[in-house]
């Protein structure tokens, strides 16, 4: 590809998400490029991952904030996105709610992967939430990131059944299982311009 479609990963953890979809560009899957992978964890393993795969990787500190970026942390952030020219941001366990200069500076070109079916159980921990509800089918949603929590429009949703001997940790196993799958197809689309938006309608391509 002369002008790759080019990712920029932001993540806080473990990054199985991240290693999905990269491993999906390897492979032709996506046809795309990661173009850098940021974390506001120094320890995240999700850094380890991309350096592993030759991927420029790089801990920006957060700020003062627990579950924001700091107005620094958040110029930072912009700056070096916008650097790597990138043309989609992909949310891949990253912890911290994104607000005002981050959102204008890439409206309606983040996205994100939530473990539940949205609108139901939005916030932390969406599997636990879905197994004291007491539902008998979750799964994750890939989404747009807007201003709100886990609001943006709906690109894809895949199901996941809740069993009855189910634990926080087995659901959620099935759920990172869905998510694996669902996330990449989702980036994939996105980079080959096969979805639009209407309204809050997310339209594929035929």
């Amino acid at each position: 590809m002369s002008n790759p479609f080019r990712l920029g990963v932001l993540g806080s953890g473990k990054g199985s998400n991240f290693v999905a979809i990269a491993d999906a560009v390897a492979c032709g899957k996506i046809p795309a490029q990661v173009a850098v992978v940021l974390s506001d964890v120094e320890s995240a393993r999700i850094l380890e991952h991309a350096r592993e795969r030759s991927i420029p990787a790089q801990f920006i500190p957060p700020g003062k904030f627990r579950t924001k970026l700091d107005e620094e942390a958040e110029g930072n952030f912009v700056k070096i996105l916008s650097e790597a020219k990138v043309d989609l941001i992909v949310l891949a366990g990253f912890m911290r709610v994104l607000k005002g200069e981050f959102l204008r500076a890439f409206e309606g070109c983040i996205v994100n992967v939530h473990p539940s079916l949205l609108p139901s159980f939005p916030g932390l921990e969406a599997w636990k939430q879905a197994l004291d509800y007491g539902v008998k089918v979750t799964g994750c949603t890939v989404h747009f990131v807007d201003a709100g929590v886990d609001a943006g429009p709906i690109i894809g949703q895949q199901t996941v059944p809740v069993l009855d001997d189910d634990k926080p940790e087995s659901l959620h196993a099935r759920i990172h299982s869905a998510e694996h799958e669902l996330y990449p197809k989702c980036v994939a689309a996105v980079a080959r311009g096969e979805i639009s938006v209407v309204g809050r309608k997310v339209i594929w391509k035929k």
